[in-house]
């Protein structure tokens, strides 16, 4: 499935109401094997954070016996970075670690506003990640695990909704307009490509298929943990749970810090970050200054 605005229309075209309840995780597995298999040909870089989504993509390329280098980004005492070191030393994977500091925050939250045209704090979270990794790797092809929380249910508002594999789908046709345009545009930048094995469309296709019970049970993505120890990842790796790209790295609480370079009317609230809010939120919008 090419990456570009025609995306959304091809993904409309596989929209259906089957819903697949057995023989799963064997198909699912071959599905995932070579979803990876057909975008790795040569050396690659993958955003790591350790947990299921990038972990399951570099072990099937250590599978695939396909040349990798790990990159993760964070903060020094942040989630990610303890999660991702230990991952990648225990697997003998080869990693690359770049730790974020508080003077850095503003002038890259900046350029990803001004890069990719996004305000949205989720967006320019998820962006500053994706910025750094670009910025330090040397491959010039990097995956990430973009489309897995639509396919495998993996949000917060999964877990609660009544008609699961909707608001999947719901998460799904806007994922070129909220998600992959800003990564594409990002990876230009640094005149870079990026490849999404989750957007591969035959897994597009019997993923969403599969029955939202079986996506939904121990943890979040629960047939996706399920078909990765499956494949041989052990599952101490496969069930490890994990905050988004901008939480588990820390990023929230640093922009929480920096919101005077942003123009969010409910930053606080949509970055969940942990920083006081003893001031109303009209108050906050008056603080907020406008990304130059």
């Amino acid at each position: 499935m090419e990456l570009n605005e025609d995306i959304t229309f091809e993904l409309q075209e596989l929209k259906t109401d089957e819903v697949i309840s057995n023989n799963v995780i064997d198909k699912l597995s071959r599905l995932l094997v070579d979803a990876v298999d057909e975008r790795v040909n040569d050396k690659v870089g993958i955003a790591f954070s350790g947990g299921i989504d990038s972990t399951l993509i570099a072990y099937i390329c250590d599978k695939l016996d396909r040349d990798f280098t790990l990159y993760t980004v964070g903060f020094a005492d942040s989630k990610d970075v303890l999660a991702a070191q230990t991952v990648a030393d225990a697997m003998d994977w080869p990693i690359v670690v770049k730790i974020i500091t508080l003077d850095e925050v503003e002038k890259i939250a900046k350029k990803v506003i001004q890069i990719t045209g996004k305000k949205d704090p989720v967006g320019v979270g998820v962006g500053f990640v994706t910025y750094c990794v670009l910025e330090i790797m040397k491959e010039d092809v990097l995956l990430t695990g973009l489309g897995s929380e639509e396919i495998f249910a993996g949000y917060e508002r999964h877990q609660k909704g009544i008609d699961v594999n909707a608001k999947c789908w719901e998460g799904m046709l806007n994922i070129w307009e909220r998600d992959i345009v800003r990564d594409v545009k990002l990876a230009e930048y640094f005149e870079k490509s990026i490849r999404l094995p989750f957007m591969d469309k035959e897994l597009i296709e019997f993923g969403m298929k599969i029955d939202p019970k079986l996506k939904i049970g121990e943890q979040k993505k629960q047939i996706l943990r399920e078909a990765a120890v499956n494949l041989g990842l052990k599952k101490e790796y496969a069930f490890r749970k994990k905050s988004a790209a901008q939480y588990g790295s820390k990023l929230d609480e640093a922009l929480a810090r920096n919101a005077g370079i942003m123009c969010f009317g409910d930053f606080f609230d949509a970055m969940q970050s942990k920083l006081d809010r003893r001031h109303n939120k009209a108050d906050l919008r008056d603080d907020l200054k406008v990304a130059n």
